[in-house]
């Protein structure tokens, strides 16, 4: 019995001891491995480390002929660009047929090879090769920001565009360099969700997520190369005497994103419309009395008395501010034509206000007014600015409106309310740049609060 169980003990150390082997292995392996992590940097790693492993490294030509690849691929491009012309026009040719099997084909031949065949065109004209004149591949200098994202379509967005005919653009630089906010990169999911689609496809409903990125510091946003959604039930607008006063077509509006689903719904009487910010601005009969009708409170200045200060000066203006587009409607009555910012806040004030035939520039608090220097005759300003706002930020917005106000221009400001204590600071951020007074008034609105209303003058400053 001893001898018959001696094989087998002498066969069970054999294979532990192979298994101590092949464990002191794996271990060595895994050292090894990690000492060549560590030296190359993975685990400690700084701008150089990160600089070495993530860059694009110049292109070297030894060993291919590199301009023999561009002719190459130029005339692979063009060959593809000749026979799109003829699958084209092959398409075209079957739309006048009656035949239904030619009908059937020309399908096919839309579904499944022309849109195939023109994503992997497109595909093709976007690959970035190096041009034999060595123009400059490195990322470290010219793309900063390029591998903080995986999503290829924002590293296509934010790499500098070379001009094609490689001399200085119009605007005095050798590429075109596409900007995003600095706050993106601290928003790095929700900017690639935003830039994750099939370019040439419909985009996602999703202005809420691109209004996000914004009022967080991420804006501009990056264009996109994705068809915008509409409403799948649009009808023509009203016509323009009758949209300005006019509630919209309900069916204009996709209201996916919003608690209502119809303009009636958005009434200042139900409490769940989905936006606390000017309630009423979408009961017309309320917004028609704005800016026309006499008030008691000395702080509601009328159009006419304010236009009456500058006759025939006022043609074109920005309105600061949150609503529909009213105050842009009135002046409209008057030939004055108001550009209206606007931010959906709960609630369609863009569609609203486009609707009504009016301009909405969608633009948040933070970003810079898109409008050159002394060029607007009038600045509106009600409902935003109020006693909320840090002062710093204030004196950033105040000065970027006196940056793109005209010399002679007016600033209105309309019915700004904050505390009674914090009145005084608020006053010296308006009078600070010596406007001319044209109107004043002080007004309270609570136990604790006030109205303030202005109308001032921006002096020449011919300097």
């Amino acid at each position: 019995m001893g001898r018959t169980c001696l094989p087998r003990w002498r066969l069970g150390r054999l294979m532990a001891g192979l298994q101590v082997i092949l464990g002191l292995l794996v271990i060595t392996v895994s050292l090894s491995c990690l000492y060549r992590f560590h030296s190359v940097g993975y685990f400690l790693q700084n701008e150089d480390t990160c600089n070495n492993i993530y860059t694009i490294k110049e292109v070297s030509s030894e060993g291919f002929d590199l301009k023999a690849l561009h002719d190459r691929v130029d005339e692979v491009l063009e060959k593809m660009d000749n026979l799109y012309e003829k699958l084209e026009k092959t398409v075209k040719d079957m739309e006048k047929s009656k035949d239904g099997s030619k009908k059937e084909m020309k399908k096919f031949l839309e579904d499944e090879v022309m849109k195939p065949f023109y994503y992997a065109h497109i595909g093709l004209r976007q690959i970035r090769l190096p041009k034999p004149e060595g123009i400059r591949n490195s990322t470290e200098k010219e793309e900063p920001l390029i591998n903080k994202f995986l999503i290829e379509e924002i590293r296509q967005y934010i790499t500098p565009k070379e001009n094609r005919v490689g001399k200085i653009n119009m605007f005095g630089t050798e590429r075109v360099y596409n900007t995003i906010g600095h706050a993106c990169a601290l928003m790095k999911m929700e900017l690639e969700k935003y830039m994750d689609y099939d370019v040439g496809a419909y985009c996602d409903d999703d202005w809420n997520l691109a209004q996000k990125l914004m009022l967080n510091g991420c804006d501009p946003l990056p264009r996109r190369r994705c068809l915008t959604r509409a409403s799948m039930t649009y009808q023509k607008p009203y016509p323009i005497n009758e949209s300005l006063w006019k509630l919209p077509d309900d069916r204009n509006v996709r209201w996916g994103n919003y608690q209502c689903r119809n303009f009636a719904c958005l009434s200042s009487k139900n409490p769940k419309r989905g936006y606390t910010k000017c309630s009423g601005c979408f009961e017309m009969e309320k917004e028609k009395d704005k800016w026309v009708k006499n008030s008691s409170l000395l702080v509601d200045f009328m159009i006419e008395d304010v236009l009456r200060v500058k006759p025939s000066e006022i043609r074109i203006g920005l309105d600061y501010g949150v609503g529909t587009g009213t105050f842009a409607a009135r002046m409209r009555e008057k030939n004055v034509t108001i550009v209206t910012t606007a931010l959906n806040l709960g609630a369609p004030f863009n569609e609203m206000i486009a609707l009504r035939g009016l301009i909405p520039l969608y633009i948040s608090l933070n970003q810079r007014l898109p409008f050159f220097d002394n060029t607007m005759d009038m600045i509106h300003t009600t409902g935003l600015m109020d006693g909320w706002i840090d002062l710093l930020l204030m004196d950033f917005v105040l000065y970027d409106w006196d940056r793109v106000l005209r010399p002679g221009g007016l600033l209105w400001i309309d019915r700004f309310f904050c505390k009674k204590k914090d009145l005084d600071d608020y006053m010296y951020m308006f009078l600070q740049f010596r406007y001319k007074k044209h109107k004043w008034a002080i007004s309270p609105k609570s136990k604790d609060e006030v109205y303030l209303s202005a109308l001032l003058e921006k002096p020449p400053r011919a300097i």
